[in-house]
């Protein structure tokens, strides 16, 4: 089956959403090798992916899930795809944290990084965070601390089977793709950042068929998250924006401002610093600006500039970090 397939996406035809749906579910279930797993993630290095490709993988995935049910509470996911190879420093993993301590409850659905030093799973277990994908505990932590954290292999068997492949591989791969698509709680709302125009718009098509509300954002020097350092599109369900810093009350910045470590222990030292509210003014307005986002997303009454007031006030006064030092220092139980 799986040598079909590689032939059909070696002769340049796409899958069907139902065969998309089989693949995944067979390299879950162990049915393909890892040499076949390279050569079916390597066709995505080569060409786009459609939206019937796409949808077929997310339904898949969404199938399979440990399926977490959050519903007690109203949540919003700050996922962006990575991917970009800019090596930030971990933005919306801080802005994650600026959100909950704005009293925004964050379901955060992350994975360990492929095409960076640093990704939201790597800075997290660095810091002390223990993965869990027990039910009750990541309630417990939403209702002490505002914010969960799910690490996708944990929740998704073919993300696990896959690991070590992307890993090896080292790039962007359709899995990137699908990480904001396939949160195991459903959560209410999201804001995802995209590193181009063309996965929004497939993006924006699949989170139309739901019923959350949503906001994409993708700056158009290449960011998967609003960088500050050009203008980007924001796409919600009623329109399509093209903003500039300027527009919601912030400076522009370079790109070297938006640098991340260079190893794990810099990122680290780097994250709990922003966190700390003592980040330089590009490191704060950033965080800031995505947290901003994600608390108008959830209150579309706000304008963004007020919103982003809440986030900075959140970060400064450090309740962003309280959000994080409880979530790290409580003994949650089953």
């Amino acid at each position: 089956m799986m040598k079909a397939i590689l032939n059909q996406l070696f002769e340049h035809k796409p899958l069907t959403k139902e065969q998309a749906t089989d693949v995944i579910h067979r390299i879950a279930g162990g049915g393909c090798n890892q040499s076949q797993i390279a050569a079916f993630l390597a066709v995505y290095m080569l060409r786009p992916i459609t939206v019937s490709e796409l949808e077929g993988f997310r339904d898949a995935l969404l199938g399979l899930c440990l399926k977490i049910d959050l519903s007690d509470f109203e949540t919003i996911d700050l996922c962006g795809t990575g991917g970009d190879s800019k090596n930030t420093f971990n933005i919306s993993t801080l802005a994650s944290f600026v959100t909950a301590g704005a009293g925004v409850k964050v379901a955060k659905h992350g994975n360990y990084g492929v095409s960076s030093i640093s990704g939201s799973s790597n800075v997290m277990e660095f810091l002390g965070y223990r993965f869990t994908n027990k039910e009750e505990v990541l309630k417990q932590q939403l209702d002490r601390s505002g914010i969960c954290f799910m690490h996708a292999p944990l929740f998704h068997p073919a993300m696990k089977m896959v690991a070590p492949v992307r890993k090896e591989l080292g790039m962007r791969t359709f899995f990137n793709m699908l990480g904001p698509l396939v949160n195991p709680s459903f959560p209410n709302y999201q804001l995802t950042g995209v590193f181009n125009l063309e996965l929004s718009r497939l993006y924006h098509y699949l989170l139309q068929q739901t019923e959350r509300s949503f906001l994409l954002v993708h700056s158009l020097d290449g960011y998967d998250e609003l960088s500050l350092t050009a203008g980007f599109k924001l796409i919600s369900r009623a329109k399509e924006e093209l903003l500039f810093p300027a527009d919601i009350g912030l400076p522009s910045y370079t790109q070297a401002e938006l640098a991340g470590g260079e190893t794990m222990e810099e990122s680290a030292k780097l994250f709990l610093k922003i966190l700390n509210g003592q980040g330089t003014p590009a490191q704060n307005d950033v965080v800031c600006a995505n947290a901003g986002l994600a608390i108008q997303c959830v209150s579309s009454e706000r304008s963004i500039p007020d919103a982003v007031a809440l986030a900075r006030e959140s970060l400064l006064s450090k309740k962003a970090y309280t959000v994080f030092k409880k979530l790290l220092e409580h003994e949650y139980t089953v």
